[in-house]
């Protein structure tokens, strides 16, 4: 029934219209959004860099109906990459393939990709291009393209991808990506998902979590493990610590917004973090897309609106 209502609001135009305006919608927007506009993203990931923090700045969106709507959101990444360099901020990018026009032709987002990645690779300094996993109808072709942009020459090191710890597949997953030295972003993932392709009980997401996580730590590969769980950020330090891999030699990465007060600790610790910076007209079809894929986002999302 959720699922029902969270996916009819975000279709809500006057809805939508009203909690953009509203108060409330503010609120949220501030402590989750970074703005509308990309200059709202560039100042909030500065100060993130102030406090110590790397960013990855994704604009929101995805499943573009044309061709148009593709290059101009490819065109909007190429503007923040090179205020990135220009600002010399701490920062990469992170996008959908989705958003790159991937429903419409699979051709046109590897060449809007691959000329993302090119340019992370040549600005100064260098930067990154982080593909964001969607749904698992998305899975296969999402790691394909970013195993073909890999191989592409001067691009090693400047393409990741991302691996959903729920998705049954995933082991397999990581075997191949790291045989070809590819950087990967450790998620538990938030879509709904089917039995038959994914852990449905939390303690099997976790335990695969913390089993692929072993995995990334002991190649030397630098990866990022995106988690707000403490007692899985307690096993990641212990893990770290006993195997004698340096602080440096990972990242943690949480939401803009989410566990600020955590995220500062780990760097008093010495640990690396990066924050994910969401910007975008929208936030509010994304949100209710993502309460709708999964409802018990609501009461996280209800606890963090009262952390600091």
């Amino acid at each position: 029934m959720l699922r029902v209502l969270f996916t009819s609001l975000a279709a809500n135009r006057a809805l939508r219209a009203v909690a953009e305006r509203s108060s409330i919608g503010r609120r949220f927007s501030s402590r989750f959004v970074a703005g509308i506009q990309p200059d709202d993203v560039l100042r909030a990931a500065q100060l993130v860099n102030q406090s110590g923090l790397s960013v990855s700045i994704d604009d929101l969106g995805e499943n573009v109906a044309s061709t148009e709507e593709a290059r101009l959101s490819a065109q909007l990444y190429h503007q923040l990459l090179d205020e990135i360099a220009i600002r010399r901020l701490d920062a990469n990018i992170s996008l959908k393939l989705t958003h790159m026009g991937l429903d419409i032709e699979e051709k046109l987002a590897h060449e809007l990709v691959a000329s993302l990645v090119a340019k992370a690779a040549k600005i100064t300094p260098p930067s990154f291009v982080r593909v964001d996993m969607e749904g698992s109808a998305y899975t296969g072709r999402t790691l394909a393209l970013v195993h073909a942009l890999h191989h592409q020459p001067g691009n090693q090191g400047h393409v990741g991808a991302v691996i959903q710890s729920y998705l049954r597949r995933s082991e397999g997953d990581v075997a191949q990506l790291l045989s070809d030295g590819i950087r990967i972003r450790l998620c538990k993932g938030a879509y709904n998902e089917p039995a038959e392709i994914a852990f449905q009980q939390k303690s099997e997401v976790d335990a695969n979590y913390v089993k692929l996580m072993k995995l990334l730590l002991k190649t030397g590969t630098y990866h990022g493990l995106a988690t707000h769980d403490e007692n899985i950020i307690r096993e990641i330090k212990t893990f770290a610590l006993q195997e004698n891999i340096r602080p440096d030699a990972f990242e943690f990465q949480m939401l803009y917004g989410v566990r600020r007060d955590l995220q500062q600790s780990l760097v008093c610790e010495g640990w690396r973090m990066r924050v994910y910076i969401p910007f975008g007209a929208a936030w509010y079809p994304y949100l209710m897309r993502r309460l709708a894929e999964r409802p018990a986002n609501v009461l996280f999302i209800a606890k963090n609106l009262l952390r600091r």
